[in-house]
């Protein structure tokens, strides 16, 4: 249901992780001033590209799974597990990236810069905290207005 506030939490969670596909996370400065800009898809330096597509897969299930869960409106105790699932995958996100960019930084005279992009995917940790705080006063809502009956 649109009008629930959660589910304007999830569809920013759905935005920002979208756009966070397509920005880069980060630029690599190599030796004589190479610059390789460092994508969720990969790296491309020139006609050089290593893939680093997990990244990518972790940011699209994320997405996928904040958007099934505005549709579980019905069932509020499956849509906050569905929400602590989606900020654990996007925990593992960051991960990924430390991951990822440990492998690639192993020469001594690279230095890396972070683009800001990088922190969307900790916004989206905060939009799903927000949901679950407002899916949880539903859930409340709904049985107290059960006792009533």
């Amino acid at each position: 249901m649109i009008q629930r506030i959660q589910t304007v939490y999830l569809l920013g969670v759905v935005g920002l992780l979208v756009v966070g596909m397509c920005l880069p996370l980060g630029y690599f400065t190599g030796a004589g001033a190479v610059a390789c800009t460092f994508t969720p898809l990969g790296i491309r330096a020139g006609d050089l590209f290593h893939s680093s597509w997990g990244l990518f897969g972790i940011l699209l299930l994320s997405s996928i799974v904040a958007l099934a869960t505005i549709f579980l409106y019905k069932h509020r105790m499956l849509q906050i597990r569905m929400t602590i699932f989606n900020s654990l995958l996007l925990a593992g996100f960051y991960v990924a990236f430390i991951a990822f960019f440990l492998v690639l930084e192993r020469e001594p005279e690279v230095s890396f810069r972070i683009h800001w992009a990088l922190c969307l995917p900790l916004a989206g940790v905060i939009l799903n905290v927000l949901a679950i705080r407002a899916i949880g006063r539903d859930e409340v809502l709904v049985r107290a207005a059960g006792r009533l009956r």
